[in-house]
């Protein structure tokens, strides 16, 4: 399938954008995690184009071919929600259906929180309501060692040295380390290194780390989602324990919550028939 690429203004940044599907089709924005860019949505663009959406996944600040402005500050989640605001306000939409992984499934947590006038539905993959996050970092201590990574992406310039390192050696690692043998092939591998390798990428991914830890966002634990929500949670992940997904989805004033036991973080590419099947029948329900 074609996609069609565009850089649209939106916060005074702009955003690289691949679309796909009828113009006319309902919209569909697909937001990323570290470390990848819109390539994270292989798998699911040419489904639901074909399903007739209209879908449209950005490089997310500080990624691949999108604006990377300097500073921690400049990646708060303020910064990176409005982002995605003024993208569906350039595309000329009232509202979206809007599917996030991992931080992209931050931002959408909190848009979904402040700003569910502007969705019909909302998808989230394999992170909690960030309320039940902070539950978890305050006494569970098996989801502090396993949040061990994001402490070390503190430290200045160290991450960034231990990623690029032989070719991107310590980022690849570390990738393929968290999902199954055969998640990222090769090819997959080549596409990331070229989109970590863009002037300033890898410091400005990093940041979005840096940015959560001195300019954490409020959220009071009365924060509910009042949209219809469809949490899909792949229980191998290694950074995020499953025990936060039903949790999670009592936040939601009309949610469903389907694992898959085999799956890992990074389960839109492991089972990806699967996550169109259920993400399909649900924004069409």
């Amino acid at each position: 399938m074609k996609l069609e690429e565009d850089f649209i203004e939106t916060n005074g940044i702009r955003l690289h954008v691949v679309e796909a599907g009828p113009k006319s089709g309902p919209p569909i924005i697909l937001l990323h995690g570290f470390p990848e860019f819109y390539y994270g949505w292989r798998k699911q663009i040419p489904a639901l184009a074909e399903a007739g959406f209209r879908v449209i996944a950005p490089d997310q600040r500080g990624y691949n071919l999108s604006d990377k402005p300097k500073g921690i500050r400049s990646y708060q989640l303020t910064e990176l929600t409005s982002d995605i605001l003024g993208l569906i306000d350039a595309l000329d939409y009232e509202k979206v259906n809007l599917v996030g992984h991992d931080w992209g499934a931050v931002v959408a947590w909190a848009i979904s929180i402040q700003n569910p006038n502007r969705l019909h539905r909302l998808g989230i993959i394999n992170v909690p309501h960030p309320v039940v996050f902070r539950k978890f970092l305050q006494r569970d201590l098996e989801q502090l060692r396993r949040s061990w990574y994001a402490m070390m992406f503190q430290l200045p310039w160290l991450p960034e040295a231990g990623m690029r390192a032989n070719d991107w050696r310590g980022a690849e690692r570390a990738l393929r380390g968290s999902g199954k043998i055969h998640t990222f092939a090769k090819e997959d591998i080549a596409e990331y290194k070229k989109a970590w390798s863009q002037p300033d990428a890898i410091t400005s991914m990093i940041n979005w780390y840096r940015a959560a830890f001195w300019y954490p966002p409020h959220f009071s634990d009365d924060m509910r989602v009042k949209i219809p929500t469809l949490m899909l949670w792949g229980t191998k992940d290694v950074a995020l324990t499953h025990r936060m997904a039903r949790p999670s989805i009592d936040y939601c004033d009309d949610g469903k919550l389907i694992f898959f036991p085999e799956a890992t973080h990074w389960v839109q590419h492991e089972e990806a028939e699967e996550v169109n099947r259920n993400l399909l029948e649900f924004i069409v329900s």
